[in-house]
C-alpha cells in the first residue's frame, strides 16, 4: 500500500496535492510519502516479531538523510556497500552495531572507518578481502566482525543485472569453496567470525528462490556449528520484489512465515537488508509535459525529466507506471514518454497506452522512490531535481535542486589552458 491517492481528478500524496507541489517547486521534482515509508518498515518489523531478527535497510535503494533518519527513527539499522553510505549512516545516527557492510570492492581506507566506526559486521565476498580486512584490522589493534557471503548457485528468477546468487556473478563465494574459506579466516588473528551471508538477487517476485537459497545454507550454517564456530547471525540480504506493472510479489508476512519455518531451530539472529520493497512504492518523479510530437511511425510526449533523472527503464528495459496528476481527461494515446536527453535511449516508457496528455500537463511516474535518484547523474548538463517529502500536509524539501554553479563546483581551468 502506498499514500498516493487520487482526491476527485487530482493525485495527492497524503495530504496533498501533487500539482501544488509543482507549483511550489517547479518541475520535474521527486516526492516520497513518510507514511508510506513508516507503514513499509512497520509492516517488515511485524512479521518477524516472532523471531530475533535486525532489519538493516538498503541504503543503495534510496540514501536521502530524511529517508534514512526516517527508518533510524523506527529502529532500522543499515546495510551499507561504500564509505560514502558510512558517512551519510553516520549522520542519522544509526547504531553501527546494526550495521552490516556489503560489497565486493572495500577499499583499505573504507575498511578502517569501518572498523573504527564498530559496525556488526563485514561481509566479505572473496580470500583476498578476507586477508586485507584481517591486516587493517590488525593494524588498528581491533577485531574484525566478518561474515561470508556464499553464493548459493540458485536462480533468484529475476533481470539478469540484478541476479547475484549464481556462479556466474561477481558476488560471493561459491558455496563449494565456502567452508575452506571460514577455515582460514578462523585461522586470521583480527578476525572474528560470527555470521553467515547470502544476498541471491533483487526483485524477486516468488518465494521459491529463497527457501531454496535457505536450504543449501542452513547446511553449511550446521556443519560450521559442528566444526566449533560460533555462527550468531545468518543475513539472508533482500531482494523482496514490489509491484510496477503487474507483479504480485509475497507479502512481508508471507515472506516471513516462509523464512522463519525454513531456518527453524538454527538458533540464530535474522539479517534482512530490504531496500526496494521499503521505498519504490513510497515514491513518484514528476515532470511536465514540454510538447507532443505526433510521427509518422510513433508519438512522443516529451516531458522535463529524463533518464538522468530515473535512469531504469533506460538502463533495464525496466517499467515504470505513467499516470496524471489530473486524471479529468478521458482520452488515450499510445505513445513514448521521453526526456530531452541527446539519446535515443532516454525514455521513461515506450508504446504506452497512456493519458492523452496536452502541454504543460503533470505526469507522476510512479513507483520511483527505490533506484531512482540514487542512480541519477548530471548528463547533458543537467541539474538534479529536488527531493520533497509529504508528511500528513507538510510540505518539507529534503534536497534543493541543484543549480548551474553546482554542475561546475570542483571543476578548474588551469593556467595556460
Amino acid at each position: 500500500m502506498n499514500h498516493f491517492e487520487y482526491q476527485g481528478n487530482d493525485l495527492y500524496c497524503e495530504d496533498v496535492a501533487v500539482k501544488d507541489i509543482a507549483a511550489q517547486v517547479g518541475t520535474p521534482f521527486y516526492l516520497y510519502s513518510h507514511a508510506t515509508l513508516s507503514r513499509h518498515m512497520q509492516a517488515f518489523t511485524s512479521a518477524f516479531a516472532s523471531v530475533p531478527h535486525i532489519v538493516c535497510y538498503s541504503i543503495k535503494a534510496n540514501s536521502n538523510l530524511a529517508v534514512l533518519k526516517t527508518f533510524v527513527t523506527l529502529g532500522s539499522g543499515f546495510d551499507m556497500v561504500s564509505g560514502g553510505e558510512l558517512f551519510r549512516a553516520q549522520q542519522v545516527g544509526c547504531d553501527p552495531q546494526k550495521i552490516v557492510y556489503s560489497g565486493v570492492g572495500k577499499t583499505e581506507p573504507e575498511i578502517e572507518a569501518a572498523l573504527n566506526a564498530n559496525i556488526l559486521m563485514f561481509n566479505v565476498e572473496s580470500p583476498q578481502e578476507l586477508e586485507t580486512i584481517d591486516r587493517v584490522a590488525g593494524r588498528l589493534g581491533k577485531k574484525a566482525g566478518i561474515a561470508i557471503r556464499v553464493n548459493p548457485d540458485v536462480d533468484p528468477q529475476t533481470h539478469p543485472y540484478i541476479s547475484t546468487g549464481m556462479k556466474q556473478a561477481k558476488f560471493g563465494i561459491n558455496i563449494s569453496q565456502a567452508l575452506e574459506d571460514y577455515r582460514r579466516a578462523a585461522a586470521m588473528p583480527n578476525l572474528e567470525v560470527i555470521g553467515v551471508d547470502c544476498h541471491i538477487g533483487s526483485q524477486l517476485t516468488k518465494l521459491s528462490p529463497f527457501v531454496d537459497a535457505i536450504k543449501k545454507i542452513r547446511e553449511l550454517v550446521e556443519t560450521l556449528k559442528q566444526e566449533g564456530f560460533a555462527i550468531k547471525y545468518l543475513d539472508l540480504g533482500g531482494g523482496l520484489g514490489i509491484t510496477y506493472e503487474d507483479e504480485e510479489p509475497p507479502t512481508p508476512t508471507d515472506y516471513a512465515e516462509a523464512i522463519i519455518e525454513a531456518t527453524k531451530g538454527l538458533d540464530v539472529t535474522l539479517i534482512f537488508e530490504p531496500g526496494r520493497m521499503m521505498v519504490g512504492n513510497a515514491g513518484i518523479l514528476a515532470a511536465k509535459v514540454l510538447y507532443v510530437k505526433e510521427g509518422e511511425a510513433k508519438n512522443f510526449v516529451i516531458v522535463d525529466a529524463a533518464m538522468n533523472d530515473l535512469a531504469r527503464p533506460a538502463l533495464y528495459g525496466s517499467y515504470q507506471g505513467i499516470e496524471p496528476v489530473d486524471r479529468s481527461t478521458k482520452e488515450r494515446m499510445v505513445a513514448d514518454v521521453v526526456g530531452p536527453i541527446c539519446e535515443s535511449g532516454d525514455f521513461l516508457a515506450q508504446d504506452r497506452e497512456i493519458p492523452a496528455f496536452k502541454q504543460g500537463d503533470l505526469i507522476a511516474v510512479s513507483s520511483a522512490g527505490a533506484y531512482g535518484f540514487t542512480m541519477a547523474s548530471n548528463y547533458n548538463s543537467r541539474p538534479r531535481t529536488p527531493e520533497v517529502m509529504v508528511k500528513g500536509d507538510q510540505v518539507l524539501v529534503i534536497r534543493q535542486r541543484e543549480t548551474y554553479d553546482d554542475l561546475i563546483k570542483g571543476e578548474s581551468i588551469p593556467e595556460g589552458i
